[in-house]
């Protein structure tokens, strides 16, 4: 893909990110109570990833914002544990291997950050998404782990660093 570009979350992609997020979780039949869809840091991303041990990088083409992936220290996690967060593209971003690429960026920067661990939430209705969690080596666990307050997602998954 030319012209792309894979950098860190700014304070204008806000608005953006919240669309693709929500106009993704709307296309798959998703958007329900307990998912990100209904999250007030959906709106506020830069912030939420001001936080220690968390960075979100988006994915730009000729400066149009194509999606983003993130980890995060949510709560409740076990030591060493991160969460694969927010992982959304534009309709046109897909099937390009660009998921793969932010999702490549962000299991190295956990492990860089001294992580053991990436764990997810997600649900049957993301179910191309939940394939290329399998590739990557995501396996599936038999209930959530923290308290990421998303009861929505169903399907939890960890993988090794």
């Amino acid at each position: 893909m030319p012209s792309l570009q894979i950098r860190t979350i700014e304070q204008p992609d806000n608005a953006a990110l919240a669309v693709i997020i929500r106009q993704t979780l709307t296309e798959f039949g998703a958007n329900h109570p307990g998912t990100v869809f209904y999250d007030s840091t959906t709106d506020a991303l830069y912030e939420l990833f001001q936080t220690p041990g968390s960075i979100y990088f988006v994915a730009t083409q000729d400066d149009q914002l194509l999606g983003g992936a993130g980890i995060f220290p949510s709560d409740g996690l076990p030591a060493g544990t991160c969460e694969l967060v927010k992982m959304y593209l534009l309709p046109q971003a897909r099937g390009l291997g660009l998921g793969k690429l932010l999702i490549d960026r962000a299991l190295e920067w956990a492990r860089q950050a001294g992580y053991q661990q990436v764990y997810l939430e997600t649900m049957p209705e993301l179910r191309k998404a939940v394939r290329v969690y399998e590739k990557f080596g995501f396996q599936y666990l038999d209930g959530p782990l923290g308290n990421t307050g998303h009861f929505g997602c169903d399907i939890w998954m960890l993988r090794s660093l």
